[in-house]
């Protein structure tokens, strides 16, 4: 045994660091033994001992571990207590080796050292540990068998619980009581009411627990059985049968017995308040709250809970004014509110009022931030929150993951990354899917792929966002292969997954396996296909030129056609040139979506390839008419953790001298190299020379001159578009590509294109 917890105290050697401090050298021991040899006093009385002994608890009581040490030393004689003292004392100050080696060198163990040292290894070395120095022990009590069925309870392995219960040579209270609540806890009311039925002495806490457990299970009945035959009940047991009738939403019987209760506490009041609140009954809640003789801050909280719940925000911030407990969790439901209402401006006045904040409320602002578009304020809190020594929880970290996935900026996301690691969030699938997520949005898609290879448990949303992400990079086939690797692994594919596997389908062009998987995935999947899934087969059917197919599912759909549909196939028509059935399309799309820019410009682009300026023009007083402004484009670029942002002839950059320079240093390059200006795509009746020089500043590409300008060779740069595209800049990048020898990564708002060596990775089917 004594080797094996040297063993165990050599594997706690990070707690060892912190006692190092209190541990005397050796050379100090031979001097206090040698002079305690040389002292002819007295030895100490029985009284001193136990003066000493105190003094020890007292300085361990307060954590005062280095006089406690002191003491210890000083004493010319030492009982077995004053050993114990020091042990229980290191251990209740999260110092598990000092602990050990003293245990380790006693003269004489009794039966609290060897309970002592089971606690601490239960608590500092896990339940292996702790058996094997449990099944050594030479000597053990009820506490000890107490202890490790309490250390199996909380650890859920009930029967190994129920084993040790079996085996004890006597049980008390505690042993019952301890493994009964295991049962509960886990969910094994059966097992727990066997257990029950076979003791007649239990304690109102047994009962109490029983019920509970019952009302968990929504097993009404038998709670009631069980609260009817109690020999005595407390308040524990009326709040207990009273807050589960009401959960339930049995709110009359709840209120029965509430009005019934000869014992009523400030839970049993807050229990009628939760419930009202919780079944939409705000006025009888209120009405409850109001009568309340005293209220907690429990109290409080729910009945604001229940406001916030309704979007009733001007009522919930009147009872927070009102409210004399505040605690944090009271500012942080207020701030939610706000902040998922929209509200971000009151939320951030409450959030700046706060006397003390935690990891939620930062993290409910960061997202507050994050889902009003205010992404640099959301990344600036979250580096606030680090600044301050903040822990961050999964939550903000998956805020801030999402906001730089939203606006592209990989390297604030990378930074983000590496704290993640540090933190020990980085293998769970809620941030991890966030993680997977920001790689695939930025534009790193192999980073992407190396962190979904490193998750070790991966749900259907890691799955997803996988096939999703190589489905907008373009990458059909690496798609497929997830997915396959997906359905091997046992992981049953649901809507979402199909939507990505069929997205993947069209971007590539992969037209017959599109189809296969869409007529079968019913049948191999159960997945019944929804509006998502048509809208992928008109798209992947319109590219490929197939618009009659196209035209004839949306009319055999279980469903009437939606705005996205017609859209996808006035895009298609516009690709092949199919003006008839392009008005049709965006006539149904004015009739749904009135206010939808991009489809009267899809369909102005329609017009102006056909030569149709007339009705270019009509477009264009349609628009103004019904007040339809166009979404002006714009591109952005991450440079060194700026974002730069161009808009189309951009004269407010501080380079933007420079980048015009160098852009009209390029354009003869282009021109040398066989690039044609697709003037086609202006939407004006103006001189071939005119339109190329519209063409020449459109904001993607003064964004990725500026790229080329100011990132090192070798790195990608990766450029951002609110909108989707032009085929000009997309065949002008492609160029750019093999002039200056670089990786160009392009995300529009349909896809990404990665352009290499004068080619893009979407084999120009976009």
């Amino acid at each position: 045994m004594r080797a094996r917890l040297n063993v165990f105290a050599r594997f706690l050697q990070s707690a060892a660091a912190s006692s190092r401090k209190i541990q005397p050298s050796r050379n100090t021991k031979k001097k206090k033994t040698k002079k305690r040899n040389n002292n002819t006093k007295t030895p100490p009385s029985d009284v001193e001992i136990i003066r000493w002994n105190k003094t020890i608890s007292d300085h361990m009581r307060h954590g005062r571990c280095v006089a406690a040490h002191r003491v210890f030393e000083s004493m010319p004689r030492r009982s077995t207590v004053s050993y114990n003292a020091m042990l229980s004392g290191y251990l209740s100050n999260n110092l598990p080796s000092p602990a050990l080696r003293l245990f380790d060198t006693m003269p004489c163990r009794d039966l609290v050292s060897y309970n002592t040292i089971l606690h601490g290894l239960v608590r500092y070395g896990g339940l292996s540990v702790a058996r094997k120095f449990f099944d050594e022990m030479p000597i053990r009590d009820i506490v000890s068998y107490n202890t490790m069925i309490s250390a199996y309870a909380r650890c859920g392995h009930v029967d190994a619980a129920r084993d040790l219960f079996d085996f004890m040579p006597e049980k008390n209270s505690v042993s019952w009581n301890g493994v009964l609540a295991a049962y509960v806890q886990n969910g094994r009311i059966d097992d727990a009411r066997l257990l029950f039925d076979s003791n007649k002495h239990w304690e109102v806490v047994s009962w109490n627990a029983m019920i509970a457990g019952y009302m968990q299970k929504k097993r009404l009945v038998e709670a009631r059985e069980l609260f009817n035959r109690m020999p005595e009940k407390d308040v524990v047991s009326w709040n207990t049968i009273i807050s589960g009738y009401a959960q339930n939403g049995l709110l009359a019987e709840a209120r029965r017995l509430f009005n019934f209760s000869t014992e009523k506490d400030v839970f049993t009041w807050t229990a009628m308040v939760s419930g009202y609140a919780q079944n939409g009954l705000l006025d009888e809640a209120k009405l409850v709250f109001d009568e309340m003789p005293e209220r907690n801050s429990v109290s409080w909280n729910a009945m604001i809970a229940a406001y916030v719940q309704h979007r009733m925000l001007d009522e919930a911030m009147e009872l927070f004014d009102l409210m004399p407990c505040r605690n944090i969790s009271s500012w942080n439901t207020m701030i939610t509110a706000y902040a998922q209402n929209g509200m971000i401006e009151k939320a951030r006045l409450l959030f700046d009022e706060m006397p003390e904040r935690d990891s939620v409320s930062w993290a409910a602002m960061i997202a507050g931030y994050s889902q009003s578009g205010q992404s640099e304020d959301a990344l600036r809190l979250f580096i606030e929150m680090g600044r301050v020594g903040e822990r961050m929880n999964r939550s903000s970290f998956t805020c801030a993951l999402s906001t730089c996935a939203d606006i592209a900026v990989l390297e604030c996301g990378m930074q983000v990354h590496g704290r993640l690691v540090k933190a020990g969030y980085e293998m769970g699938c809620f941030v991890g899917n966030a993680l997977l997520a920001m790689y695939c949005k930025c534009g790193s898609i192999e980073e992407a792929y190396g962190a979904f290879m490193q998750m070790p448990q991966k749900d259907v949303v890691t799955w997803n966002t996988m096939i999703a992400g190589y489905a907008r990079h373009g990458f059909g086939e690496e798609a497929l292969e997830v997915f396959d690797l997906m359905r091997t692994s046992g992981i049953k594919p649901d809507d979402i997954t199909l939507v990505g596997v069929l997205s993947a389908c069209s971007h590539a062009g992969l037209v017959n396996k599109g189809i296969n998987y869409f007529y079968s995935m019913n049948r191999e999947f159960g997945v019944t296909a929804k509006a998502e899934h048509y809208t992928c087969m008109i798209d992947l059917l319109g590219r490929a030129g197939r618009l009659e197919e196209a035209e004839a599912l949306m009319k055999d759909m279980p469903f009437e056609p939606d705005g996205t549909m017609w859209g996808a196939l006035l895009g298609a028509s516009r690709k092949h040139g199919n003006t008839k059935l392009g008005e049709m399309a965006a006539e149904r799309v004015f009739e749904m979506e009135p206010d939808n820019s991009g489809m009267y410009v899809l369909l102005s682009n329609l017009y102006a390839a056909s030569g149709k300026w007339k009705n270019v023009g009509k477009l264009r007083v349609m628009m103004k008419d019904r007040g339809v402004n166009k979404v002006p484009g714009f591109s952005w670029i991450e440079v060194q953790n700026k974002v730069h942002t161009f808009s189309v002839g951009d004269s407010i950059h501080p380079d933007k001298d420079r980048i015009y320079a160098f852009l009209e240093e390029l354009d003869m390059k282009l021109k040398k190299a066989g690039y044609v200006s697709a003037t086609e795509m202006v939407l004006h009746d103006v001189e071939e020379e005119e339109k190329e020089h519209m063409l020449k500043y459109h904001s993607e590409k003064l964004a990725v001159a500026f790229g080329i300008l100011k990132m090192p060779l070798g790195r990608p740069i990766r450029v951002i578009k609110n909108l989707r595209v032009c085929e000009d800049c997309h065949n002008a990048i492609k160029y750019i590509s093999a002039i200056e020898s670089r990786l160009i990564i392009l995300r529009d708002s349909n896809r990404f294109h990665h352009f290499s060596g004068g080619l893009c990775s979407c084999g120009d089917y976009w």
